[in-house]
C-alpha cells in the first residue's frame, strides 16, 4: 500500500505540473516548472540531455518502468481514465476486471522501428504523433486550455459585475481546425484504449517499448513466490498492463509498470516487489492469514483533477467579446498573408534545425503571451510551430518560447540576444498602403522597435507621394509593423522568413 500511495502522489504531482505548464499564461509556470518538460524521455534524447537520459535508463534498470507510471503524462492520463471507468463500474455494481493478454512484440517493435526510421529520416509527421509527451501536450493545449481560459474569463466577467477584480481576463487565440482535430482524435483513441488499462502504452508507444525492453533486466520487479501462490487469479484481474499469467505464475516484466495494484489484491502474500527471490525446494502449503478483502475506499486525488476539468468545461459557454471601433463597427480580423518563406520563432536557427529537433509538443505555442505562434498544417513539419502576426507581434522583451522548449529546438536566448536576432525581413505591399492613396499613416515606422522603417518621398513631383521603406539590414522581423498596420484583411507590410537566423 505504501508503494502504491507514493506512486500515486508522485504521479498526480507530475501530471499537475505538466498540465499547468500548458494552461498557464502568466509565465509563472515557465519560470519555475519548465524542468518538468525537460524530464520527458524523447525531448531529452533530442536535446542530447545525457543526464536525464542516463537517469531514466538507470531508474528503469533498478525499479522497472516507473517512468511510465510517474513521469510520463500520457501514461498517468491513461491511469486516470481507467480509474474513472473502474469507479463508475463499482457504483453501478458491475466491477470491471482486467485479464491476461499474450504479448505481441511484433506490433510493438514495428511501431518502434517506424518511429526511429522516420525520426532519423526527418519525416517528423510520424514521430510527433507517436511521442507520448507531445501527444498529451497537444491535447491540453487545444482541448483543456480553451476551457480553462474561457472559464477564467467567465469568472472575471461575473466578478466585474460586483465591482470585484479578483480575476483578470485572459486572451485566447484559436490554433486552427487541424490542431483541434488532431488533439481530439488523440484524446479519443488514447481514451478508448485506456478504458482497458495500459494497452496503448504496451502496443504503440515507442518509449514504453524501449523502457520495457530495458526493464527485463531491472533489479526490483514484481515477483511471484510460488510456494505461496494458489493461482486464484486475483492479481491478474487488477493488472492494468495485462501482464500477469496467473495459471503459470509468471509476470511479463517488459509490460509491468510497477503500479502496485497486484500487490494490494494478493490475499496469499505471494507477490513481492523485490530483488530476486531465493529458490525454494518444493511447495509449502500456507494458511491464508490475510484479512478478507474489503471494498476499495474511494480516493479523491484523481477525482479532484476530473472535477476541475468538468467545471472548466461547464464554464466554456462564456460569451466572446467583440472588438469594435468606437462602438460603431466590428473590426475585421486579419488573415494569414502569403509569405515568401516560413517564419520561425527566434532561436530556431533554421527550418532544418527546428524540423529535426521539435516533437511538436506545442508548449511554446501554449506559453506564447503574444499569440504569434501556431501549429503548422504542412505535412513535412506537421504540428511544429510557425509564426504569424495576425494577433500580436514578437516583442523583443519576451523569450518565453526558448525558455520552455525541452528539446532545444528553440535555442535559449537571453533578452539582449533575442532583440538583435534577425528572423525575417519586412516587405511593403505598396498597393495596399493607405499612404499610396494620399492618406496620412506611418504606423509601421512609428512602432518599429529596430528603427528599420522610414517614411520617404517616393517620387520627385511638386507634391511627392510618401510611403514606407524598409532597411533590410536593420529589420529583425519582429512583426510589429505587420500587426499594427491598420489595413485589413491583409496588411500593407508583411514579414517574410529567412533561411538562417542570425545576430545583427
Amino acid at each position: 500500500m505504501m508503494l502504491k500511495t507514493v506512486r500515486r502522489i508522485l504521479a498526480v504531482f507530475m501530471l499537475i505540473l505538466v498540465t499547468f505548464l500548458f494552461v498557464d499564461v502568466s509565465g509563472y509556470g515557465a519560470r519555475w516548472f519548465s524542468w518538468a518538460a525537460s524530464l520527458q524521455f524523447i525531448p531529452a534524447v533530442l536535446a542530447l540531455n545525457v543526464f536525464v537520459v542516463a537517469a531514466v535508463v538507470l531508474a528503469t534498470l533498478v525499479f522497472g518502468r516507473i517512468y511510465c507510471s510517474i513521469i510520463c503524462p500520457l501514461g498517468i492520463f491513461q491511469d486516470l481514465i481507467s480509474h474513472l471507468r473502474n469507479s463508475i463500474s463499482r457504483r453501478l455494481g458491475k466491477r470491471h476486471f482486467y485479464r491476461f493478454h499474450r504479448s505481441l512484440p511484433w506490433i510493438r517493435w514495428s511501431f518502434f522501428a517506424l518511429f526511429v526510421a522516420t525520426l532519423v529520416a526527418g519525416i517528423m509527421a510520424v514521430p510527433v504523433v507517436l511521442e507520448p509527451y507531445s501527444a498529451y501536450g497537444r491535447m491540453v493545449t487545444n482541448l483543456l486550455a480553451p476551457l480553462y481560459i474561457h472559464g477564467n474569463n467567465l469568472l472575471a466577467s461575473a466578478a466585474a459585475c460586483t465591482d470585484s477584480y479578483i480575476f483578470s481576463g485572459m486572451a485566447y487565440w484559436f490554433h486552427g481546425t487541424t490542431a483541434l482535430v488532431v488533439a481530439l482524435v488523440t484524446f479519443v483513441v488514447v481514451g478508448l484504449f485506456a478504458l482497458d488499462g495500459r494497452t496503448y502504452c504496451n502496443t504503440f508507444c515507442p518509449v514504453g517499448t524501449l523502457l520495457g525492453f530495458i526493464s527485463r533486466w531491472s533489479w526490483l520487479k514484481v515477483r511471484v513466490d510460488e510456494s505461496r501462490c494458489n493461482h486464484c487469479g486475483s492479481c491478474a484481474r487488477f493488472c492494468k498492463a495485462h501482464c500477469i499469467d496467473s495459471p503459470n505464475s509468471s509476470i511479463d516484466a517488459s509490460r509491468c509498470v510497477a503500479c502496485g495494484n497486484c500487490l494490494e489484491h494478493c490475499r496469499q502474500g505471494a507477490l513481492r516487489y523485490s530483488g530476486p527471490l531465493p529458490k525454494r525446494q518444493g511447495r509449502t502449503p500456507v494458511e491464508n492469514t490475510m484479512k478478507p478483502q474489503t471494498d476499495d475506499i474511494a480516493t479523491t486525488r484523481r477525482a479532484f483533477l476530473l472535477t476541475t476539468a468538468t467545471v472548466a468545461a461547464g464554464a466554456a459557454m462564456a460569451q466572446a467579446e467583440k472588438k469594435v471601433d468606437g462602438g460603431l463597427a466590428v473590426i475585421e480580423d486579419k488573415v494569414v498573408p502569403t509569405r515568401r518563406k516560413r517564419l520561425l520563432p527566434p532561436g530556431a536557427e533554421s527550418a532544418q534545425h527546428l524540423h529535426q529537433h521539435c516533437t511538436a509538443c506545442q508548449l511554446c505555442i501554449a506559453q506564447c503571451p503574444n499569440g504569434v505562434l501556431r501549429p503548422s498544417t504542412e505535412l513535412n513539419h506537421f504540428m511544429q510551430p510557425e509564426m504569424g502576426y495576425e494577433h500580436g507581434y514578437c516583442r523583443p522583451e519576451c523569450n518565453r518560447c526558448s525558455e520552455v522548449c525541452p528539446t532545444d529546438a528553440i535555442r535559449l536566448l537571453d533578452l539582449a540576444e533575442k532583440s538583435s536576432t534577425k528572423i525575417g525581413t519586412a516587405r511593403v505591399i505598396r498597393e495596399n498602403c493607405l499612404m499610396n492613396e494620399g492618406k496620412h499613416c506611418g504606423n509601421c515606422a512609428r512602432h518599429c522597435p529596430a528603427g528599420a522603417i522610414s517614411i520617404v518621398p517616393l517620387d520627385g513631383g511638386e507634391q511627392p507621394k510618401y510611403g514606407p521603406v524598409v532597411d533590410a539590414e536593420r529589420c529583425i522581423g519582429c512583426g510589429a509593423c505587420e500587426n499594427l498596420c491598420p489595413v485589413r484583411p491583409v496588411s500593407a507590410i508583411v514579414v517574410d522568413g529567412i533561411e538562417q537566423q542570425r545576430t545583427i
